[in-house]
């Protein structure tokens, strides 16, 4: 069980040692290829991940377009969350964009680990956290140009994994034609010269 778990519960709060023995206990590992789909649209969400390296992306299908809803990078966690917690298809799908290692725990062992104190903390905390990340994600989609929404996301994500990410998906991510995001970079590139 990587450290980096740890650390980021002990972020979110205290982790006395008995508890951190009880979480990583229940966790094993799971690795990914490059485009390896971990969860497929319609399917039920089995497990919650915590992601340990690599890159993932979210996404649906609407009306046979191929819609990024985000992108995520380790360490952090991750599931389909509706999904998950109703145990119900889902109505996204996530996808490895590179070799992909996650630790994983079931449904079941997710509802057995609500019983440790420190995890149920770090878990409220966690969530709060990705929808306060989310409702300003869809401010900034509806109030930013799509030129100003790309430079807020060079502001908020590393260079190295926006490098990483396939236009045609951070296109989609950002509601515009990848010929569109490609004036943007172009533009953004110029302008960073002068």
């Amino acid at each position: 069980m990587p450290e980096q778990l740890k650390y980021l519960i002990q972020k979110h709060t205290e982790l006395p040692d008995k508890d951190w023995d009880a979480i990583k206990s229940e966790f094993v590992q799971q690795n990914f290829r490059k485009e390896e789909a971990i969860l497929e649209e319609g399917k039920t969400c089995r497990y919650f991940y915590f992601f340990e390296s690599g890159l993932i992306r979210f996404y649906c299908n609407i009306d046979g377009a191929d819609i990024t809803k985000t992108f995520a990078i380790a360490p952090y966690c991750f599931t389909s969350r509706v999904s998950f917690r109703d145990q119900t298809p889902a109505n996204e799908a996530i996808k490895a964009l590179e070799d992909t290692v996650v630790w994983k725990i079931t449904f079941e062992q997710y509802k057995k680990l609500e019983q440790v104190e420190s995890w149920n903390r770090f878990m409220r905390k966690l969530i709060a956290e990705i929808q306060d990340f989310t409702e300003n994600r869809m401010l900034v989609s509806k109030i930013y140009t799509a030129e100003e929404n790309y430079q807020q996301l060079l502001k908020d994500y590393p260079a190295e994994l926006m490098q990483k990410i396939p236009l045609k998906h951070m296109a989609s991510f950002l509601g515009v034609a990848p010929q569109s995001l490609s004036r943007i970079r172009k533009k953004l590139h110029n302008n960073g010269r002068s």
